[in-house]
């Protein structure tokens, strides 16, 4: 698929459940924990868009979109030591 329809379509779900929001309480941590999934995602993107300079690059998967999304740029930074330091 292409990423802009892609990021169109999660885009349109994150409004979606911002506005109208999960009635059920179990079901709001499920979104909320995607929503930050994906913030996760979209943080990794742009540290791997401005990373090719320094040669970095970090893969965008479910773990560090996780680890990105719930530490936020705590986390994000971890992962960039991790991937200089460690591998």
């Amino acid at each position: 698929m292409d990423p802009i329809i892609v990021f169109s379509v999660l885009g349109g779900l994150i409004l979606v459940l911002l506005f109208v929001g999960a009635p059920i309480r179990p079901l709001r941590w499920i979104g909320q924990l995607f929503i930050k999934v994906i913030v996760g995602a979209l943080l990794l993107f742009f540290v791997n868009v401005f990373g090719t300079s320094f040669d970095l690059h970090i893969p965008i998967n479910l773990i560090t979109s996780t680890i990105s999304g719930v530490l936020g740029i705590p986390g994000l930074a971890a992962l960039v030591v991790i991937k200089t330091m460690i591998i």
